[in-house]
């Protein structure tokens, strides 16, 4: 159990820093887009749109490396690694000059942030298991969930008073206090005896191992899909309210609420998950996904914007949906691979960030006058995730009939 150092409260709160750090470097950069690009002498949204995208890429890496690690050498030791590789990427961004180089800042900033991402739920892996390790990661995300809902108000106010370059430090200052929290507060949970050597050949045994489980695969694929079309609008968000809508100093409150559409129905999951189990908690979601993109698409096909009030509601319904799909995606397709929980989290992971990517880029680079893109990839993503899963079915019904 969790060490009398630290209180339950105190830990949640402490794991929750530990991932919303991703959501800050994330989201708290939004509103100010087009000025980075501006200054970076890029006047393309879809190279501004890379700001976004390619942090990705070092999130989805990074827990291939830091997994197998912390499994070796202890979690606390590799969360300061983490934090450190941002901390220089953040400067990196801070002093870049072209757009090259402020990409590669943000690639190392999420592989840095993808230790305390990964370790934060190994750490709560450590401590408490079953019902209860999962309600307290419940809890970790409720906390967690506050911080993208303020993150881009935060960098409005920032870019109200300093530069976009205040944006990183700011992040620099947010991390190091939550560095020095974590490093004051919370003790090493690996003990020596549980420790596993770290070996090269750990990918290729766990991905062999892995491609066994049909469901495993199919769901960490469905999971590219669905994630790279939510990319393509975290990615053009800014571009979307404030270009096409015009509502540059309400898009951060805009974001917000769209966000907590998200988040409330994360917290509805919790409930009817244990009601209604995973799996029709993704089917019903996934085709809810799926009309609600298509309704869209045929309203609005070659037309201009509908008014803001419109558009609210569809991506509050279409992120309702995801909000269901999200967690459970990650934990159906996770089931059947707990033996390897760690190395398959990190390949898993790995894969549908590979996938969602360069979905994201394609679909983002044809978010120019209006939205009906992104709805388009809406559809298009669930649908091939709703084809996935009928395969599924009717292989496990012939399974059963043999």
């Amino acid at each position: 159990m969790q060490t009398s150092k630290v209180t339950k409260f105190e830990f949640i709160a402490l794991m929750a820093f530990l991932m919303s750090v991703v959501a800050l470097a994330i989201d708290a950069l939004l509103p100010a887009l087009d000025i980075i690009g501006n200054s970076l002498n890029t006047q393309e949204n879809s190279d501004h749109q890379l700001l976004i995208t390619m942090i990705f890429i070092g999130l989805g890496v990074g827990p291939l490396i830091f997994g197998p690690l912390s499994d070796s050498l202890g979690r606390k030791p590799m969360v300061f690694v983490g934090f450190g590789i941002f901390i220089l990427a953040s400067f990196i961004c801070v002093y870049s000059n072209s757009l090259e180089i402020m990409v590669l800042g943000r690639i190392l900033q999420g592989f840095g942030l993808s230790a305390p991402r990964t370790i934060s739920v190994a750490i709560i892996r450590d401590l408490y298991s079953g019902d209860y390790m999962a309600k307290i990661m419940s809890f970790v995300i409720v906390i967690f969930l506050l911080v993208p809902i303020i993150a881009p108000a935060i960098g409005k106010f920032i870019l109200n008073y300093f530069n976009w370059e205040a944006i990183f430090i700011f992040q620099i200052i947010f991390c190091l206090l939550i560095a020095f929290w974590f490093w004051k507060r919370q003790e090493e949970t690996l003990i020596h005896k549980n420790r596993i050597a770290f070996k090269i050949n750990l990918f290729s045994q766990g991905f062999l191992e892995l491609i066994r489980y049909k469901t495993t695969i199919a769901y960490t694929l469905i999971s590219g899909f669905i994630t790279g079309s939510f990319m393509v609008y975290l990615s053009t968000s800014q571009q979307i309210f404030q270009e096409q809508y015009g509502l540059k100093e309400a898009f951060p409150y805009i974001f917000a609420g769209l966000a907590t559409a998200s988040g409330g129905a994360i917290l509805l999951n919790g409930i009817f998950v244990v009601k209604y189990g995973m799996k029709k908690m993704i089917h019903v979601s996934l085709i809810g996904f799926f009309i609600i993109s298509i309704c869209y698409t045929v309203l609005f096909f070659n037309s201009v914007n509908p008014p803001i009030k419109v558009i609210l509601l569809f991506f509050s319904l279409q992120f309702f949906c995801l909000g269901f799909l999200f967690g459970n995606l990650r934990a159906i397709a996770m089931e059947p691979v707990g033996h390897i929980a760690g190395i398959g989290a990190a390949i898993t992971g790995f894969i549908s960030t590979l996938m969602a990517v360069p979905i994201s880029v394609f679909i983002g680079k044809f978010v120019t006058v209006t939205v009906l893109p992104i709805f388009i990839g809406f559809s298009i993503c669930s649908f091939l995730s709703i084809l996935i899963v009928l395969m599924l079915t009717i292989k496990a019904s012939q399974k059963k009939l043999v």
